[in-house]
């Protein structure tokens, strides 16, 4: 079934980060992965339950799936892929998968229609769907436990099924990457004010990042996810934010060194999304957004196992850089963050909507929040 071509590339696209990252030589990083037989397996196991729910095509269909791996054909997130795309193949689809080490190149190349899906960071996406592009704000979700609420709402409620599609696009998928950490070069940079002055990777394509920077008086150097650890490994800037497991891949230890420092308190939570072009897809699939909603909800089934492997990478990064902010600091960066969301959702870089929706998340799970007092009156 293409749907389920779809889904699971995406959380292939980015739990195989996670995976690389895990099965890197590194040994400042380490932690049991599964073999490549053993996902294999895994892959052709989720198929056969899938195949009990939902029928194979009448016919065959084929499409074409940008695929973002930094690696290329060679990096695991392609090899993944194709291990799916060969299960696709029961549902009579057949996929033909086109690898990417820039991830700016293949949402290009999504966008003038040289494939019908591409799966992409959430900040991305944003220019496909702004509602559900705004998840990653800054300081929206501080807890796994949240991310989780989250994604489980917008992917598994039919309420919320119409915000997923802004035609002729939509986002048949997310998954959580992890907690982006800010880590800087050097640990007496434990402040916001002692950041003032000092050089941040910003993405160049995400106008938050360089604004809340210039915020704190710290100067944004702008980035992409194909050279911003180089920068920081070659001490072009001092600070950046990634999650645990770019540690790895991105061989980040040699930016931290032996001064460096990863702050305890979460910058933001970093997803992917699946992201398809409707059109094609609606014309042979009469009772396609019936399939899609059961198949989001199918692979919902594996958010707590992708959010384990999260987890195990947040923990084996080396205990030596962890820096636990003191209480008052803590204080100060939620602040920063809070109203650094709420300036740029009324500059319109975030959907309002989505902040709001993110708010009712927080509260939930945290209902003593000041925000969250009269939040039912909103």
């Amino acid at each position: 079934m293409h749907w389920f071509l779809r889904q699971f590339a995406a959380l292939a696209l980015f739990s195989g980060q996670a995976l690389l990252c895990a099965t890197s030589s590194f040994a400042q990083v380490h932690i049991d992965v599964p073999s490549r037989a053993v996902i294999q397996s895994t892959i052709s196991t989720v198929a056969n339950q899938l195949m009990k729910e939902v029928p194979p095509l009448e016919k065959p269909f084929h499409l074409k799936i940008c695929i973002f791996d930094l690696l290329g054909r060679s990096g695991p997130v392609f090899s993944i892929a194709q291990d799916v795309a060969i299960e696709a193949k029961r549902w009579n689809v057949h996929a033909e998968l086109i690898p990417f080490t820039n991830e700016s190149v293949a949402a290009s190349s999504f966008k003038i229609g040289a494939c019908d899906a591409v799966g992409m960071s959430t900040m991305r996406a944003k220019q496909f769907n702004f509602f559900m592009g705004s998840f990653d704000a800054v300081g929206a979700l501080m807890t796994y436990a949240e991310v989780k609420t989250a994604i489980s709402a917008l992917m598994g409620s039919d309420k919320m099924y119409d915000r997923s599609i802004n035609h002729p696009y939509q986002i048949v998928g997310m998954a959580p990457l992890g907690a982006a950490y800010v880590m800087v070069n050097d640990r007496a940079i434990n402040s916001i004010e002692k950041a003032a002055g000092k050089k941040v990777a910003v993405m160049e394509w995400d106008a938050s990042q360089a604004k809340m920077i210039q915020q704190i008086g710290a100067q944004p150097v702008a980035s992409d996810i194909t050279n911003f650890a180089q920068k920081f490994n070659n001490g072009v800037v001092d600070i950046i934010a990634a999650p645990a497991l770019a540690y790895g891949p991105f061989e980040l230890y040699r930016g931290l060194g032996t001064k460096g420092a990863v702050f305890d308190l979460p910058l933001i939570n970093v997803t992917g999304s699946a992201v398809i072009n409707r059109g094609k897809f609606e014309k042979e699939i009469p009772d396609l957004d019936d399939k899609i909603k059961k198949l989001r909800k199918f692979g919902l089934r594996f958010l707590d196992q992708g959010i384990e492997v999260i987890k195990k990478l947040d923990t084996a990064l080396p205990k030596r850089y962890w820096l636990e902010l003191a209480p008052d600091e803590k204080i100060k960066y939620t602040r920063m963050m809070d109203s650094a969301r709420a300036q740029l959702t009324q500059e319109g870089i975030y959907h309002p909507d989505m902040i709001k929706f993110l708010l009712r998340v927080r509260c939930k799970h945290t209902p003593t929040l000041a925000e969250c007092s009269g939040l039912e009156a909103r």
